[in-house]
């Protein structure tokens, strides 16, 4: 099944698109490092996470729970999420939420340097501004699937 892609015809300024795919970097720098907890504090503290298979982790203790039982998936490998064709809807009003898709790729590269890829995804989050700072209120994930012909 696949799923919806979305657009927007309206624009963000040059300065929010850039604090937003900083935002990204750092998160995305945080959970390659294996830093979980530093990840979970890039989210609202009722931030949630609907995973591609349905698993939902609402709250950050229950992001680290569920990261820290993920852990023996990642010895031995190196991590790097890849995204792109960031979309940011603006809000309507400044200091609201923004809804942001992407594009996801993960790759992992072993100690003999051979790299593979994880199935790729599109991604819906949204993000809020909280004593200055961009976190995630949610993020659903969605796994790409050829569309229905």
């Amino acid at each position: 099944m696949s799923q919806v892609v979305r657009t927007t015809e309206r624009q963000v300024t040059g300065d929010l698109y850039a604090e937003v795919r900083t935002f990204y970097a750092r998160q995305m720098r945080r959970v390659d490092a294996l830093d979980i907890e530093g990840f979970a504090e890039t989210f609202t503290e009722d931030g949630e996470v609907l995973h591609a298979n349905g698993e939902v982790a609402k709250g950050r203790e229950a992001m680290v729970a569920g990261m820290r039982a993920a852990l023996p998936r990642y010895r031995d490998i190196a991590v790097r999420h890849w995204f792109d064709h960031v979309l940011i809807e603006p809000a309507d009003e400044p200091g609201e939420e923004l809804r942001v898709s992407y594009y996801s790729l993960v790759t992992r590269t072993d100690r003999a340097g051979v790299v593979t890829f994880e199935p790729t995804f599109t991604v819906e989050d949204v993000l809020v501004r909280r004593e200055g700072q961009l976190l995630t209120r949610s993020r659903v994930i969605h796994r790409d699937a050829p569309a229905a012909v």
